[in-house]
C-alpha cells in the first residue's frame, strides 16, 4: 500500500515567498517560523550596548577596519533560508539592503522561545556557513558563551578579542554586558 498521498507534507518556501509575507519571519530551509513577538527589556538592552559598543570601537579602528555593525539585517543564506540575527558584524563591501554572504560575527540574545532554535538550528547553520564567532546571550541566566570557528567547528572559547579581518581586531569584554 503507498501512503505517500495521505501523509501530511508540509509546503516549502523560497525567498521569493518570504518577501511577501507580512510580519517577522525567518525561513529555514523553505519551512517558514513566525518570530516571537518584541523581545523583551533584558533582550533589547543587551543587544543595543553590543551593536553600540562594538559600533563604537569599529568607528575607532576604521582606517584598519572595513566592518559594521548590523541590528536584526536579514541574511539571505540561500533560496530557502533567511534568518535575522540579533546582532552581526558584516566584513567587507557591503551595499545591499540585506546579507547575501556570511557575517564575521553573529549574536543571538536567547530566551525560553529562541533558545533551542538559537542552539540548534542557528548554531549549525552559522558553523555550517563559516560564521567566524557565534555569541549566545541568555537573558534568563543572564550568561554569554562566544564560539569560535577552528577547522570548520565551533569551539567555545573565553576570548575578548576578536580578530575580524587580517587588518582588524577589536577586545570587548562580552561576558560583562549585563546592567
Amino acid at each position: 500500500m503507498n501512503l505517500s498521498g495521505k501523509i501530511f507534507q508540509p509546503e516549502l518556501y523560497n525567498y521569493n515567498d518570504y518577501k511577501l509575507w507580512e510580519g517577522d519571519w525567518e525561513l529555514f530551509y523553505g519551512y517558514p517560523q513566525a518570530m516571537s513577538p518584541s523581545a523583551k527589556r533584558s533582550h533589547q538592552q543587551f543587544a543595543a550596548k553590543f551593536c553600540r559598543l562594538f559600533g563604537n570601537l569599529l568607528e575607532k579602528n576604521n582606517k584598519n577596519c572595513n566592518c559594521e555593525v548590523f541590528f536584526e539585517l536579514d541574511w539571505i543564506i540561500n533560496d530557502n533560508t533567511v534568518v535575522r540575527p540579533d546582532g552581526m558584524i558584516v566584513c567587507g563591501n557591503f551595499t545591499d539592503d540585506f546579507l547575501n554572504f556570511p557575517p564575521t560575527l553573529i549574536l543571538e540574545v536567547s530566551s525560553d522561545s529562541t533558545r533551542m532554535k538559537d542552539r540548534n538550528t542557528k548554531y549549525t547553520l552559522y558553523e555550517m556557513y563559516g560564521v567566524k564567532y557565534y555569541i549566545i546571550a541568555d537573558t534568563e541566566k543572564t550568561s554569554v558563551e562566544v564560539f569560535e570557528l577552528t577547522d570548520n567547528k565551533y569551539k567555545q572559547t573565553e576570548t575578548t578579542h576578536f580578530v575580524l579581518t587580517k587588518d582588524c581586531s577589536i577586545a570587548l569584554d562580552v561576558f560583562n554586558l549585563w546592567g
